[in-house]
């Protein structure tokens, strides 16, 4: 299977389990990973035959920017669960990123990869 990537999507939004958190936005970044058979498209050169990663980054920064999610992993799964129902998308790979600050400056991460239903 093919591979169409959405990469650095950072989006502002506010996420967090404690006070502080709840106060301030944060910015987050997205890795999308999707499978994707891109022949058919390749050889129309027709958009409506490929995955629309322009409207697909559309839809995940209006939904990570109306979401409040405590934990970046409620928000991946809500988010991949959200994609995969609005997309025909056979599997897709989410990679969460957030800053924290635990020791200087670090990125917590999560990664999932989730089938079409």
């Amino acid at each position: 299977m093919d591979k169409i990537f959405l990469n650095d999507l950072s989006i502002d939004t506010i996420i967090g389990i404690y006070d502080w958190e709840r106060q301030t936005q944060q910015t987050l970044t997205f890795d999308l990973e999707m499978d994707w058979d891109i022949q058919p498209a390749a050889a129309t050169e027709d958009i409506s035959k490929t995955l629309d990663y322009g409207a697909i980054a559309q839809t995940i920064v209006a939904f990570v920017k109306a979401s409040e999610y405590q934990l970046i992993e409620t928000l991946a799964e809500a988010l991949s669960a959200m994609l995969l129902a609005q997309y025909p998308i056979p599997k897709l790979k989410l990679t969460l990123s957030k800053p924290v600050a635990l020791h200087g400056q670090n990125t917590a991460r999560i990664v999932i990869e989730r089938p079409r239903g």
